[in-house]
């Protein structure tokens, strides 16, 4: 413990003195207390770490890995869904401008408050910390604060956020999509299901689902330098994650996943496509004149479950009906709901092997956010498949303990 704070105090020292030689200029990714308008300071363009830095690094014995290292561990880019905890060390502002897809803010000057953010991850969970570039101690100061924590698997990005912005899509926060929208800078995308988009989104947004990008791919602009930010039905949504890379893949330079999506843009009370009017409300249909489909109460929109009669229910539904769980293994290990079955429509690209998998009688496709559950009914009615809704409803999971979220209707109709 006496070496770690010894070590912060050596590289503060250092970065103080060489402040000394430049008095109009700060260094405002040092391990000292910054004025906020010292937060918003120009990006490094050093290609290596200083030897002050490059000292610590070798005595702390960090481990140092490179982007192509970062990007192996990032997964589906959701948060929980990536093979390493990764951790930014910059300020707010900077963070919520732009970071990597999953990454957890915790500062070094707000490391005691922060760390809890990260209360649930075993010790020897792998963490990799960046921040903003081979300069930043802020980076080096979390990393050696986690070692000191008890954290065992510590790696450190010291080329940080702006070498990982050079190579891949970035992540972005509200206020940063808001201010696009506003300036008309960016296109919008919705990588959700087209009955999603139609029944509200981002005003302005181009639909294009995930699951249609190698058809619809052609309407993309051909100014590969434009900014595009995706984005879909919130931070467990993988669709719009899954966009950014295609769009980078196909060589577009500007591109940002709004992970938040439309839950996060309607949580700020900015404004979407849907008529929310009191003349529009009152057409909404209250109650279906066949209110069950088999032994199932219906929903509102078509094909979907009724929210609240599932969440009253669905620990002891009848006994011709199974629940399914569409999602990845990754994601089913985080959690589930207890007595479903696992058949994932991600790992099974043909539908008509998915639809051979599900047992007889009634089923209802359940996911993260009520998106691929949607889409799971919509393929296996295309093919002719008729025993199946689906859970319009995020489903959250620690172990077999679950949360939901019920959504409102999209397109209320009889059916």
């Amino acid at each position: 413990m006496k070496r770690f704070y010894f070590a912060i105090l050596l590289l503060s020292l250092c970065v103080f003195n060489a402040n000394a030689a430049q008095p109009d200029m700060y260094d405002c990714e040092a391990n000292v207390t910054v004025k906020p308008s010292q937060e918003d300071c120009p990006t490094t363009e050093s290609t290596q770490p200083n030897s002050a830095i490059s000292k610590i690094i070798q005595d702390s014995k960090l481990e140092v890995v490179d982007y192509k290292y970062v990007r192996s561990k990032l997964g589906t880019g959701i948060r929980g869904g990536s093979l390493a905890v990764l951790i930014d060390a910059r300020p707010t502002k900077r963070y919520n401008a732009g970071t990597i897809p999953s990454a957890i803010q915790i500062q070094d000057t707000e490391f005691d408050s922060q760390i809890s953010r990260i209360a649930d991850t075993p010790k020897d969970k792998e963490i990799i910390v960046f921040c903003q570039g081979y300069d930043c101690t802020k980076s080096l100061n979390v990393s050696l604060r986690l070692k000191a924590a008890g954290y065992t698997n510590v790696k450190l990005y010291q080329p940080g956020f702006p070498d990982w912005q050079k190579h891949d899509y970035i992540e972005i926060g509200t206020d940063f999509v808001s201010l696009a929208f506003d300036k008309n800078s960016a296109l919008l995308i919705d990588a959700r299901p087209k009955r999603k988009f139609l029944a509200e989104t981002i005003p302005g947004a181009m639909s294009l689902p995930d699951t249609d990008f190698d058809k619809l791919k052609g309407f993309l602009p051909g100014d590969k330098t434009m900014q595009i930010i995706t984005f879909c039905n919130g931070y467990d949504c993988k669709k719009s994650h899954f966009l950014a890379q295609k769009l980078i893949e196909l060589g577009y330079k500007n591109v940002a996943n709004y992970s938040a999506g439309l839950p996060g843009w309607k949580a700020a009370s900015l404004p979407t496509t849907k008529d929310n009017s009191a003349a529009a409300k009152k057409q909404l249909i209250t109650e279906l004149k066949v209110p069950y489909f088999g032994p199932i109460k219906k929903g509102l929109d078509k094909g979907s479950v009724d929210s609240k009669w599932f969440v009253q229910n669905y620990q002891k539904l009848p006994k011709d009906v199974t629940l399914i769980d569409i999602r990845t293994a990754d994601e089913r290990a985080l959690g589930y709901i207890e007595g479903s079955k696992h058949i994932s429509i991600d790992d099974t690209k043909d539908i008509k092997k998915f639809i051979a998998q599900l047992p007889k009688g009634y089923v209802i496709f359940y996911c993260s956010t009520g998106t691929r559950s949607l889409e799971a009914y919509e393929k296996v009615i295309a093919a002719g498949y008729d025993k199946g809704l689906f859970l319009d409803a995020p489903v959250k999971c620690k172990g077999k303990k679950c949360n939901f979220t019920i959504n409102e209707p999209l397109m209320p109709t009889e059916w």
